[in-house]
């Protein structure tokens, strides 16, 4: 299936266009009950999506599909959020989960049947560190996974740790689990990290990776600070339970949003060059080839890189709408 780029105006053109896709996705699906009673949507965090989650809600409330036949996973969670107990955690304001109630759930008169957001808030950030400290030699128990600095922390089947152990089973595989058990995701939304690195997969990590927990690379630090969400990069969570690439790019559809200057080196990177684990999102290219509905929603600013582009872009079998 040719991967397809959409280039819009603004951010509220983009949001609009990316909302429509979404919304006729679950419409068709409803109207034809494709073989499973719940649309599975997959849901990214951070400012771009907003825009889109709000015309989300505009059109379940007005009774564009039906929000309670919809299940919803999303694609990551900080660890190491302010708070004694989960709850505490779950609740900061910082945390995924409650930007999802504020940006999405709350904006709906009917709720999602069900709404999943891996538990990094579960996490005891003390109990993890002192884990990875006490093994910290043994290759046999984790191992740091990954080129750049960002790692993947591999946690090796039925170590002597607890703790890594109930992290391994309860909380990344029981999270791809809960996926599998609702028959898959239909599409996901996913944004662009700045180095094009896609939810917490980082860049230099292996795309054959499914469920990851990871160490966060200083520029996904930085960037938290940057865009406000933290006072000072000592206050940013420095670890995070993320979907890999090889779970994202697993769904039917899969549809990237991206706005502002600091994405287009990155979007520029995975579309003209090659599938490589330092641009994650260029695995969308493999995805495409391989049947997947990859779509691209992007803003003009997003877009940079590619707009003297689209003859190359067009050669590599890529549709391309210009809205601009």
């Amino acid at each position: 299936m040719p991967m397809k780029i959409i280039i819009t105006k603004d951010f509220d053109d983009m949001s609009a266009t990316a909302s429509e896709i979404v919304v006729d996705d679950i419409k068709q699906f409803q109207k034809t009950k494709q073989k499973k009673d719940n649309y599975v949507l997959g849901l990214a965090t951070g400012n771009t999506p907003t825009g889109l989650y709000k015309k989300l809600a505009k059109a379940a409330n007005s009774n564009e599909f039906d929000p309670e036949a919809i299940v919803s996973f999303n694609l990551d969670e900080y660890i190491g959020l302010p708070g004694d107990t989960s709850s505490e955690r779950v609740l900061h304001p910082e945390s995924y989960a409650f930007f999802m109630v504020q940006e999405l759930f709350g904006l709906l008169n009917k709720k999602f049947k069900k709404s999943y957001v891996p538990a990094g808030t579960e996490i005891d950030l003390n109990k993890l560190l002192a884990e990875l400290d006490k093994y910290k030699n043994d290759s046999s128990v984790y191992e740091f996974i990954g080129s750049d600095a960002g790692k993947q922390i591999l946690i090796k089947p039925n170590g002597p740790s607890d703790y890594l152990n109930y992290i391994n089973k309860e909380i990344l595989d029981a999270y791809m689990d809960k996926i599998k058990k609702f028959g898959g995701i239909d599409l996901h939304i996913v944004g662009v990290g700045g180095r094009g690195h896609l939810a917490f997969h980082e860049c230099g990590i292996p795309l054959d990776r499914e469920a990851l927990l990871v160490k966060l690379d200083d520029n996904t630090v930085g960037n938290a600070v940057v865009d406000g969400h933290f006072k000072e990069e000592v206050f940013a969570p420095k670890y995070a339970i993320s979907m890999g690439a090889k779970a994202i790019y697993r769904a039917k559809t899969v549809l990237l949003v991206a706005n502002g200057k600091r994405k287009s080196e990155s979007i520029a990177a995975s579309l003209l060059g090659d599938v490589t684990d330092k641009v994650p999102i260029s695995m969308g290219q493999e995805y495409a080839k391989n049947g997947g509905n990859m779509i691209y929603v992007i803003e003009k600013e997003a877009a940079a890189g590619l707009l003297n582009k689209f003859d190359e872009l067009k050669r590599k079998g890529f549709e391309v709408v210009n809205k601009l």
